[in-house]
């Protein structure tokens, strides 16, 4: 019984571990397409979202913007992903914002969304 704990444990990334944690796909919008977020101004994340004393995101400046979208596509829910953030910027971004994802929400992103790896090169 013990042993069985061990390999459903071993299979699972820190990250679902959390509470209530769904699955990188289930967090995802559908399409690409359904990414609504800003091209220009501030955006203020949620209290969910934000790290203490970072609330606020000016899009247009691209360092900022892609932390703001690695937090979201990492702590994130569906409408979270999809309001936050920029088809066009997730695009112009992934080559910098891939690597500090975890490998499977990463995979999952380019899945989905057609981004890096081999949908890339199809597209």
């Amino acid at each position: 019984m013990i042993e069985d704990r061990a390999v459903i444990i071993g299979l699972m990334s820190f990250a679902d571990w959390l509470a209530g944690r769904k699955p990188h796909t289930d967090r995802l919008p559908a399409r690409i397409d359904e990414l609504r977020g800003p091209a220009r101004g501030v955006v203020s994340l949620p209290r969910h979202l934000a790290l203490p004393g970072v609330r606020e995101c000016d899009v247009t400046d691209a360092a900022t913007r892609r932390s703001m979208y690695s937090i979201v596509l990492t702590q994130g829910q569906r409408n979270d992903v999809a309001r936050f953030l920029n088809r066009d910027y997730l695009r112009q971004d992934w080559p910098l914002i891939a690597g500090a994802l975890d490998p499977g929400l990463r995979v999952a992103c380019e899945r989905r969304f057609g981004l890096g790896g081999r949908a890339a090169s199809r597209a």
